[in-house]
């Protein structure tokens, strides 16, 4: 028995295979530096997809643990571009990227507007007004069109890494 309850977080309404990723434009945040990005700027300098994996905020188990398997399945080498989208700021971003040494690129958005535009945001229980969103992948082509997607259904939930992986085409 875990130590902490399960919560149902409900239906979303986020992006679908074949449907167009909204656009963004926010501090993409790496070990070295952070500038505003565009979605659209960064799935054009992708090599192959992008894949956008949303996570609650950076000093989180839950995001710590979605990372340390990407990092251990070495998804910067084999799943094209990688980039976090998480509610924590960039200052926390870095620190958790010199802290964890993770080959990764994050998207900070503290306003949640990034999940909410996905349809991946939810509350925090007793925390009026202060949201993050929960663990979810997006696979996306150089037109930002959704080529395949994992969304959470309960806090804590993680994919099924070797299904995932076979959805988004990692095999």
């Amino acid at each position: 028995m875990p130590d902490f309850e399960v919560v149902e977080l409900g239906p979303t309404d986020h992006p679908e295979p074949g449907e167009e990723a909204p656009e963004f434009t926010r501090p993409l945040v790496t070990d070295e530096f952070w500038e505003d990005r565009t979605l659209s700027e960064l799935v054009s300098e992708a090599d192959s997809r992008t894949i956008l994996v949303f996570t609650p905020m950076t000093g989180s188990f839950l995001a710590k643990y979605v990372w340390d398997e990407l990092a251990d399945r070495n998804w910067d080498d084999r799943a094209g571009q990688v980039v976090g989208v998480t509610a924590s700021t960039p200052y926390s971003v870095k620190r958790f990227l010199d802290d964890n040494d993770y080959p990764f690129a994050f998207v900070s958005d503290p306003s949640n507007r990034v999940a909410e535009s996905y349809g991946v945001d939810h509350d925090l229980d007793g925390m009026t007004g202060i949201s993050e969103p929960r663990v979810a992948f997006f696979a996306l082509d150089d037109d930002r069109t959704v080529e395949g997607a994992w969304v959470a259904t309960d806090w804590p939930d993680f994919p099924d890494y070797d299904d995932l992986e076979a959805e988004l085409g990692l095999e």
